[in-house]
């Protein structure tokens, strides 16, 4: 993380969590959890550090992840977490974050890319996204409310988890069926 990353963040890091993410199951659509709006969450309380701990253990040993919100675990929270580090698409990074009821402020220079989604394991699609963001949201663990600025793939990236938290899926955001794919499989 840069040092302009970091004072986006305050400084935060997954340590601040003070405790061990346990890996989760992902599921997938159709789950009903998927298509609901997630619920406001208070960011220092013990179940939310859990649940920010464990997004960050499940993203990093899931093969391509770049965000796993709440939802995606079965939990109905506003909390998702992010780290588009080392993702050749990458030109903006803040390292791992996770960030609590993130709510878009901003959004600039739309652009149509190519996604996919741990909850739709099949299929990828043509979504519409800004490529110029700026959002604010609460930090797990230190509560500190926080205003980041942020391009390129980790806004896609942003957006696309903060739809998860509001019960929306790529799919929703695709211009129609000429705009969805058979997910390619690398060996």
């Amino acid at each position: 993380m840069t040092d302009e990353a970091a004072t986006a963040l305050g400084g935060w890091s997954s340590d601040v969590l003070g405790v061990p993410g346990q890996v989760r199951s992902v599921v997938v659509a159709p789950a009903a959890v998927l298509a609901g709006t997630a619920r406001p969450v208070e960011a220092t309380s013990t179940e939310i550090r859990q649940l920010a701990a464990d997004l960050v253990a499940t993203m990093r040993v899931s093969p391509g992840c770049v965000g796993l919100a709440a939802p995606q675990i079965g939990v109905a929270a506003d909390v998702f977490a992010v780290d588009v580090t080392g993702h050749p698409k990458t030109t903006t990074t803040h390292g791992t974050f996770v960030l609590c009821n993130a709510r878009v402020m901003e959004a600039s220079r739309w652009r149509v890319g190519r996604e996919g989604c741990m909850s739709v394991p099949d299929l990828t699609g043509d979504v519409r996204r800004a490529g110029r963001l700026v959002v604010e949201a609460v930090l797990p663990g230190t509560g500190a409310a926080i205003r980041l600025h942020t391009d390129g793939f980790e806004a896609r990236a942003l957006q696309h988890e903060i739809d998860h938290c509001a019960g929306l899926l790529f799919l929703d955001r695709v211009a129609g069926a000429h705009a969805v794919f058979p997910r390619r499989v690398y060996r």
